[in-house]
């Protein structure tokens, strides 16, 4: 996998070591930015599962009591 190099300002970076319980910078900031994807994709997961039940819901006829 390709590697970028990316200037933080230091502070931002102990900050996130220190949430993170990690002592390297790389892995801290690292395991942030896995963590903020793998909550888009839980996020979008949820939606999509949402939408789809509403569709669902849309479909089916309904009775009509007359």
């Amino acid at each position: 996998m390709a590697k970028v190099t990316v200037s933080l300002d230091a502070e931002l970076v102990v900050e996130v070591m220190v949430l993170a319980g990690v002592g390297n910078p790389q892995d801290a900031v690292e395991l942030v930015v896995r963590d903020y994807i793998e909550r888009g994709h839980r996020t979008e997961a949820r939606v999509a599962a949402r939408d789809e039940a509403l569709r669902e819901v849309d479909a089916k006829p309904r009775d009509v009591e007359r």
